[in-house]
Formats: C-alpha cells, structure tokens, sequence
C-alpha cells in the first residue's frame, strides 16, 4: 500500500476525528497524523510545518481532509487562507473534502475553488486507498 509522509484532518466533530484517526492508523498509510478542529488551527499548523520554527517540508501534510462547517473558520474561509499562504511545499499538498453536507451549492463552492475531491461522510478505507492511489501513485509515476 501506497504510504506517504503526513495528513491533516480538519473537522470540529470528536467523534469523526476520532473514528478517521483509527482508520488512518489501522491502514497504515502515514507515520504522522494531525488534527485540527478548525480552519485556523489547520492554517496555523501548516504554517508552522512550512514557515516557523518547526519549518520542515517533509512535515507538509500532503493529504488535507477539511470539513466544510466548522466554527472558527469554516472549510471555504481556510480554502482562501490556504491560497494566500507563502509556502512553497503547499503546492504538494491534496485537499479533499470531507464533509455530511448534501447541498448542491457547497459542491459548487468547492469545484469553484478548485476542489476536485468532494467525499461524503464516513470515511473509508477503501475511499481512502483510492484517494491515495489516484493522486499519489500517478504523482510518483510522473517523477
């Protein structure tokens, strides 16, 4: 199984978090998980791991899996943070969308954005192997 450095979960939902932590784990495809209930957790870890004192570009997740209603900072307001951060290892990072939210509009939000990953709550392993597989595994053919 395909296996890479970091992911970042970002939901405001323990039990979620939770849940996608042991099946994060039980599938063995990263050494470093992190959990942020926020967008402006997650902006502020990422610019940790890009920019401050922990700056290291192997600590980049390259697997984001954002909510979209959280308090805080919502998924579309990290979205626009996200663009506007100086960090060049961003570029290696995949967004997806995790999220219950059916409405049409936020799917249309989310291409909008760029988005090119809308899964629907629960998460899988098997949706998270062929997340992996579809964008790592072609990424590293490429190389």
């Amino acid at each position: 199984m395909l296996k890479i450095n970091s992911i970042l979960l970002v939901d405001d939902d323990k039990a979620s978090n939770f849940i996608n932590q042991l099946l994060i784990k039980k599938a063995a495809v990263t050494d470093e998980l992190y959990i942020a209930r926020n967008g402006k957790e997650a902006i502020e870890l990422i610019r940790d791991k890009c920019l401050g004192h922990e700056a290291d570009v192997s600590k980049m997740p390259q697997l984001i899996l954002l909510d979209i209603n959280m308090p805080v900072m919502d998924g579309f307001d990290f979205l626009k943070a996200f663009e506007e951060l100086d960090c060049p290892s961003k570029a290696s990072a995949l967004i997806a969308v995790l999220t219950t939210s059916l409405n049409p509009k936020d799917r249309e939000r989310v291409t909008a954005a760029g988005i090119t990953h809308f899964l629907t709550k629960p998460l899988t392993k098997q949706v998270l192997e062929d997340l992996l597989q579809a964008h790592f595994e072609r990424r590293q053919n490429q190389l």
